[in-house]
């Protein structure tokens, strides 16, 4: 007689299958699951089974759960919060972070152009229309998130999970302002047109199915983001010195 082992079987394959979900990005790290009644009922298979292969993914590192549920684990931390430490101690690092996304930017971009599918492109024909829906608001935040949403966007279109990765980690740093502060890029004078044509661009390629235009928008989007940048730093110390000139009053005295 042939035994069976049917639960354990199929906790493997819910696993597996949920596994496959994060690991391809349509599970995102961060992301709260259904309560276990529900996504039992939702994946057709009984609670045990389930908890059992919840079980797995999360001494596999992939989902966490406490108190609040089970969510999809941030598992590339390892690589954002020695990143976060960097950027406190050395905020010139924002620097390196741009031009090692120039390159990443334009591979991604060039991709998206190549394998992007109609859901793909749909995603980012409403990402634009996002974007140009803010862009007439005095808050720039909408098109801010916007505009980080619609670089995650190139990423997924791109259809290579490492770069999706590790690009969304660094894009969750972006929202949080770690690397540098947007609202500063976006308030300097004619800044906010120019990134939405550049946007534009980039989409425009993708859509397009144009590889090489679309990997040179984004080459010239980031150039354009770094070289912005480091004007506005270069700006502001030139500020703080013309402040300590003003401020050495208090330093000296005048009656002398």
């Amino acid at each position: 007689m042939q035994g069976t082992i049917k639960p354990a079987k199929l906790a493997d394959a819910i696993a597996e299958h949920l596994e496959r979900l994060i690991l391809e990005g349509a599970l995102r790290p961060g992301e709260k699951l259904l309560a276990e009644r529900e996504l039992a009922v939702k994946l057709d298979v009984s609670r045990p089974s389930l908890r059992d292969a919840i079980a797995k993914l999360e001494e596999r590192g992939l989902l966490v759960t406490g108190r609040g549920g089970t969510h999809v684990a941030t598992f590339l931390s390892q690589i954002a919060d020695p990143l976060m430490t960097l950027m406190r101690n050395k905020p010139d690092a924002s620097f390196d972070y741009l031009e090692f996304r120039r390159s990443i930017e334009a591979a991604a971009a060039g991709l998206a152009a190549q394998r992007a599918t109609d859901l793909d492109r749909d995603g980012i024909r409403a990402i634009i229309a996002r974007m140009q829906a803010a862009h007439g608001k005095d808050d720039s935040s909408e098109e801010a998130e916007a505009d980080a949403d619609l670089h995650l966007a190139v990423y997924e279109a791109a259809h290579n999970v490492v770069m999706l990765h590790i690009m969304r980690t660094l894009s969750d740093l972006l929202r949080n302002d770690v690397f540098y502060n947007r609202a500063d890029l976006y308030s300097r004078p004619g800044v906010r047109e120019l990134l939405l044509q550049q946007h534009l661009a980039i989409a425009d390629a993708v859509l397009a199915g144009d590889a090489d235009a679309a990997s040179a928008a984004a080459d010239a989007h980031v150039e354009f983001t770094l070289q912005t940048l480091r004007e506005i730093r270069d700006h502001n110390a030139r500020v703080q010195v013309s402040l300590r000139r003003i401020g050495r009053t208090d330093l000296i005295d005048s009656g002398a």
